[in-house]
């Protein structure tokens, strides 16, 4: 038995024949050419077919990853069109009179060397996309097909699941793969924040990155766990190994079926205290997964994906139209929609936002909505009139100050006046704050008399109060997500909220982190909004709490 440890990118516990993924090494040759027009004009050839390829990858991951997955294709368009990228191929091809294919590749190299010396982390991992566009150029340039699995006459060959194992994959390789015949995916390399590793978790394949693994061994064929928990890979596990990991793996399943009985069961402890349970969504393709897991309404509707998929404005009218649809979904569950939080880690081209050296402190969110806002009043005015067809909420993040609010009010009142003069209908939906600045947290007993409720959004809320760049693997062992300062500051943002008459609620990821739920409940958390696949796990520890019990030593371990 060997025994290879890495990052678990998704938990599970998978058992299977492990089948090595070879990504064949295309042969590039420099080849001298005289016609370097036409040369030019083959490799642009090759970018129109390599973009539809990508068009039509983007439309399989939207039906199987949902946007926020998919949303990688789009990236890589976007890359094949770059100039700088055109740029360097065509230069070299006419500079150098050379073949389309040698042209790609140096250029490819050349590109990925400069991501990957890079020092921020984000721009390292596009490395990788780099090299995944070029393949795909190279692929078409050469006669072939990119990003499948051995071919599709292979993969069709595949007569049972398997364990994928690879020195790293590609997002174009990792959608494609046939999700019946795989259990997990195993790699030597790539990192927890790369674009395959969240359409891994998308998807719920139990996968592990940065094993180390060594694809020079003869492990092709051979029996193979993967621990997703602890993040172990076993390969010819012995039969206590494979014993003991067989019956968690059944024990596992068992929860699962379990948890679906918890379906239309009320949110409420051994003694009495109600939590509300909310979904986080990117788009309205989400909402069957809200309802199927028996959510008690949206707590996070992230708008900007409604801007990043598009090439330019959307109209207020498209606006409406997708808020309505979600509202009326919904029916009379809650559904809280965050305005645009565009900037930092999501940025979009067409908002022509200078270059910042620090993103995240940056120009982001409420500061575009509030300095621009023109754009910010075409979406007011869509919620708004969304607002009569359902229960919604509207949630401003990003917030440090109570001038922010009061400013937003006056934008609102505007608009409100703007409608009533139109003789267009709208509603009164509540209006909250996102509380993920430590400013924000300090002066919540301020904030809370300017809004309906709160939403603490606890991923920028530890990042800011760590003073730790999320996105940054090297710095994983600091950031500190359980960190007594973050729990802290969440339970006095609740009491400060209900000193107000307000509701408090967690829409970041600790909110579903299944080791303070019974900490939220104490601290008197309103409503915890995850993923919907979250929900029923959450309930079930709800319903076998006695709060009032556990309230009397809960502090210790994070006090």
């Amino acid at each position: 038995m060997k025994v290879y440890k890495g990052k678990s990118v998704f938990g599970g516990i998978a058992i299977g024949k492990i089948q090595v993924y070879g990504r064949g090494e295309k042969q590039v040759k420099r080849v001298k050419v005289e016609d370097t027009k036409g040369e030019v004009l083959r490799y642009r050839e090759a970018t129109k077919e390599a973009i539809e390829q990508l068009k039509a990858l983007y439309e399989k991951a939207l039906q199987e990853v949902g946007k926020e997955g998919a949303a990688i294709f789009e990236i890589h368009q976007m890359m094949l069109e770059d100039g700088d990228y055109q740029e360097s191929i065509e230069n070299i091809i006419h500079i150098q009179e050379v073949n389309a294919e040698y042209a790609v590749a140096q250029t490819g190299d050349n590109f990925a060397q400069m991501f990957a010396s890079m020092e921020d982390d984000y721009m390292r991992g596009r490395a990788a996309d780099v090299k995944d566009i070029s393949e795909r150029l190279l692929s078409v340039l050469q006669g072939g097909e990119s990003g499948l699995l051995r071919g599709e006459e292979e993969k069709m060959s595949v007569r049972e699941p398997v364990i994928i194992v690879a020195d790293d994959l590609a997002p174009s390789e990792t959608v494609q793969l046939d999700k019946d015949m795989v259990l997990s995916f195993v790699t030597a390399h790539g990192s927890l924040n790369s674009h395959t590793a969240i359409l891994a978790r998308t998807i719920g394949i139990p996968a592990l990155v940065g094993t180390g693994l060594s694809l020079d061994e003869a492990i092709d064929g051979k029996m193979g766990i993967v621990d997703g928990t602890d993040g172990t890979f076993y390969v010819e596990p012995d039969e206590e190994t494979l014993s003991r990991l067989e019956k968690a793996r059944q024990e596992e399943l068992l929860k699962k079926e379990l948890l679906q009985t918890l379906k239309g069961k009320e949110n409420v402890t051994l003694d009495g205290q109600n939590i509300l349970l909310y979904a986080n969504i990117g788009n309205i393709k989400d909402l069957a997964a809200v309802l199927q897991n028996d959510a008690g309404g949206i707590g996070l509707f992230r708008s900007e994906f409604i801007y990043l998929e598009r090439d330019d404005f959307p109209t207020e009218e498209e606006q409406f139209k997708i808020y309505r649809t979600v509202a009326e979904t919904m029916g009379k569950k809650r559904v809280v929609i965050r305005t645009l939080d565009i900037g930092a880690d999501k940025q979009c081209g067409y908002f022509n936002m200078e270059k910042e050296e620090n993103p995240a402190m940056g120009c982001r969110a409420i500061r575009i909505c509030l300095t621009r806002p023109e754009i910010f009043k075409t979406q007011l005015r869509a919620l708004f009139r969304a607002s009569v067809f359902g229960k919604i909420a509207i949630m401003y993040p990003m917030i440090t100050s109570v001038w922010e609010v009061r400013k937003i009010k006056e934008i609102v009142e505007e608009i409100k006046q703007e409608l009533q003069a139109q003789g267009i209908a709208y509603g009164e939906p509540e209006q909250g704050i996102m509380i993920e600045t430590p400013a924000a947290a300090i002066i919540s007993d301020q904030l809370a008399k300017e809004v309906d409720f709160f939403s603490i959004g606890t991923n920028d809320l530890t990042q800011y109060l760590l003073a730790v760049d999320r996105q940054n693997t090297a710095l994983d062992d600091f950031c500190d997500t359980h960190h007594p300062a973050i729990l802290r500051m969440i339970e006095t943002v609740v009491e400060n909220a209900h000193k107000a008459g307000v509701w408090a609620g967690i829409c970041g990821e600790l909110g579903a982190d299944l080791e303070f739920t019974r900490d939220f409940l104490a601290m008197g958390v309103d409503e915890l909004s995850v993923s919907p696949g979250r929900i029923l796990p959450i309930r079930k520890i709800v319903l076998e709490t006695d709060v009032s019990a556990y309230k009397k030593d809960w502090r210790k371990s994070w006090k």
